[in-house]
């Protein structure tokens, strides 16, 4: 599923797309959206992981395959995903948001050889970044565990938001079209917004938190729980730099 070595930023984008699809499809089984037949297995030590695949009997699967396959063309161009946004949507309200966020280093870190340790780039350890990323699934694993069932009437839908300084004002990655609405995702109760982890790989640092409302949530870790969560997601100024955890 990982990359044994990541040590250039190919590798590293390799590893980026391959955490992304390996989430929305952990996301996607977990909540039950589509048949079995639409996901392949794979194992990353004794974590048991169910892979969206291209299913042509299942037209949802299909969709999301290419919505990920969009997503792959705008990392490897550098111009999104700095909020990558997956929503189940009941009528008007936001149910549950799946925010995947990425940041790109502006330059390219050098190769770090120390004794006979050659898989080091800028202190990442190859294998320190495959820990966080085993570390990563576990834990998104673990919270959709924890949610309450989805409604019957349940949309998913997703939205990328782009770098505005780098990206092409036509852009549009295969799959997607602009969005001309402006407003904001409210939900419909209390939300609460769970801080999931993070992987940093010397070339790129991925971000998953999942907001959900606070009565769907059963026991939760408070490490998981972030502060101050919003009770509305605007989609305004996300060029700017956000506070550090």
């Amino acid at each position: 599923v990982f990359p044994e070595t990541i040590a250039t930023e190919q590798q590293s984008v390799v590893l980026v797309k391959r955490l992304l699809a390996t989430s929305v499809s952990c996301i996607t089984y977990m909540r039950g959206l589509f048949p079995e037949s639409s996901y392949g297995t794979r194992y990353v030590d004794d974590l048991c992981l169910k892979i969206l695949r291209e299913d042509k009997s299942c037209l949802g699967s299909l969709q999301i395959v290419r919505w990920i396959q969009g997503c792959f063309d705008a990392l490897e161009r550098q111009y999104t995903c700095f909020f990558f946004s997956l929503l189940f949507l009941n009528l008007q309200t936001v149910t549950e948001l799946y925010q995947f966020k990425f940041k790109y280093e502006k330059e390219v870190p050098q190769m770090d050889i120390i004794s006979n340790q050659v898989n080091l780039v800028n202190g990442m350890c190859s294998e320190d970044i495959k820990q966080a990323s085993r570390l990563l699934i576990g834990k998104l694993y673990l919270l959709l565990q924890k949610l309450g069932p989805l409604p019957n009437d349940v949309t998913l839908t997703m939205k990328l938001l782009y770098y505005n300084d780098v990206t092409p004002e036509d852009y549009q990655p295969p799959g997607f079209k602009e969005d001309s609405s402006s407003r904001d995702l409210l939900f419909d109760g209390d939300p609460i917004n769970l801080r999931v982890g993070s992987v940093f790989t010397g070339f790129h640092l991925m971000k998953v938190r999942v907001t959900t409302e606070k009565k769907r949530m059963t026991t939760v870790e408070s490490s998981l729980i972030q502060t101050n969560g919003p009770t509305e997601i605007s989609h305004q100024g996300l060029d700017c730099e956000e506070e550090e955890e």
